[in-house]
């Protein structure tokens, strides 16, 4: 059984065309063994059921492309990946020094082709604002990719005019992440958002009220009428609470 045929055997009414929702990773959590075909694997059962995801290993270490190559093909037309930019470059480098491991990285996951949408640079709370050293990692960044790239910076220096103007010239997306260090994520000329969700209110644990995923909907709507894509990604991933919750986001997006 193809992955498409898969896909279109899980339909369910679509979200906003504009709109994916998804987890970091693909691992089915535990409830979801009963659902799984035969044969079928995690990320195959995932994308049956959400048009989007964040790949969260890429941070750890480095996959080949024929890894991205494989995974491209296990999903839908219409699936999209989000891509963590390795610690190696956002922690270990600190942005500086880095082009080998950019083109590096780069060279890989243009294997999944068409479907990476996004790359995202979460830097250490450590890591404060540098203009010149962001401005030069930045600039690099864009003269070899023309992917959105999304930043989540969680030092509070990062929340200055300086910073948003060089965003704005590199057409970077400030994380729309919660517990939120900065203010709120704004979109790029080109319209993007990306909702970062990590759990509160224990990080990586709590699971998301239903009052919350409400509120949540009602504003991913409202921003649908001013943006070209908006994403949500649940990383309270240790519990397996971000699975429900993305799927309970759906629900409500998708108006059943």
């Amino acid at each position: 059984m193809t992955s498409d045929v898969r896909h279109r055997a899980h339909r369910r009414r679509p979200l906003p065309s504009i709109v994916r929702i998804g987890t970091a990773g693909w691992a089915n959590p535990s409830d979801q063994r009963g659902h799984r075909q035969p044969g079928v694997s995690h990320l195959e059962h995932y994308s049956s059921r959400f048009n989007g995801v964040e790949i969260n290993s890429s941070f750890y270490r480095q996959h080949e492309r024929r890894t991205y190559e494989r995974w491209a093909a296990a999903t839908g037309r219409d699936f999209r990946f989000s891509v963590k930019i390795p610690r190696s470059i956002s922690h270990d480098r600190a942005l500086r020094g880095c082009k080998r491991e950019i083109e590096s990285f780069l060279a890989t996951v243009s294997g999944l082709g068409a479907k990476l949408a996004v790359l995202l640079l979460q830097l250490p709370p450590r890591a404060e604002w540098d203009s010149a050293i962001s401005a030069k990692f930045f600039r690099l960044l864009r003269e070899r990719t023309d992917v959105a790239v999304v930043c989540e910076p969680r030092h509070p220096s990062w929340a200055g005019a300086e910073v948003e103007r060089l965003f704005q010239d590199f057409r970077i997306v400030l994380a729309s992440a919660d517990p939120a260090r900065l203010p709120r994520g704004r979109e790029l000329p080109a319209g993007i958002r990306y909702h970062r969700l990590h759990g509160s209110p224990r990080v990586y644990w709590s699971s998301y009220t239903a009052e919350y995923l409400r509120a949540l909907a009602d504003r991913i709507t409202a921003e649908c009428a001013n943006l070209s894509e908006v994403w949500c990604i649940f990383d309270n991933t240790a519990a397996g609470a971000a699975w429900s919750n993305a799927e309970v986001l759906s629900a409500r997006l998708r108006g059943s």
